[in-house]
């Protein structure tokens, strides 16, 4: 994680994770947060333990990580924005409550791609590092030491 951008996405993954929790323990109490509610109980819970393995595949760079946390994020606020949108088009108005769980939901699905597109843009960055400090000594032919046939090529021992 040496990009500003990795650690902003990092943070804000965090931040909505912790966003979710107090709403399904707000949920769990009988009450709503914001007029917002867990779409299934059990899912949601389950995405917030699955949180925990894709955050730690992100921080170590691994595109696996990403994959899943857009593919489990994908599939719990994916119905939901469908269902909204068939409200929409149907030309029917949103309550408060459901314009608000609307909006969490495109975030819900906004910053897992965003954590996608940043992996796969400093993919090249991970596997071929320039280091300007010393790269312009070992990148270099003209400073290759070459051996030739004057070399001394014993071990001497000293006693």
């Amino acid at each position: 994680m040496k990009k500003f951008s990795t650690y902003l996405l990092v943070m804000f993954m965090v931040l909505f994770w912790i966003l979710r929790i107090i709403i399904t323990v707000s949920a769990q109490f009988g009450s709503n947060f914001m007029g917002v509610t867990p779409i299934d109980d059990n899912f949601e819970i389950i995405l917030l333990f699955a949180f925990l393995l894709c955050a730690i595949l992100v921080v170590k760079r691994k595109i696996i990580g990403a994959l899943l946390y857009l593919g489990l994020y994908a599939v719990y606020f994916g119905g939901d924005i469908t269902s909204k949108l068939e409200i929409i088009t149907n030309g029917e108005t949103l309550s408060m409550e459901q314009l608000t769980c609307l909006i969490f939901s495109v975030i819900g699905i906004i910053l897992p791609l965003a954590v996608l597109i940043d992996l796969l843009l400093d993919r090249g960055r991970k596997e071929h590092p320039v280091d300007k400090k010393t790269d312009w000594f070992y990148k270099n032919e003209k400073f290759d030491r070459e051996l030739d046939e004057r070399a001394d090529k014993n071990n001497y021992r000293t006693m």
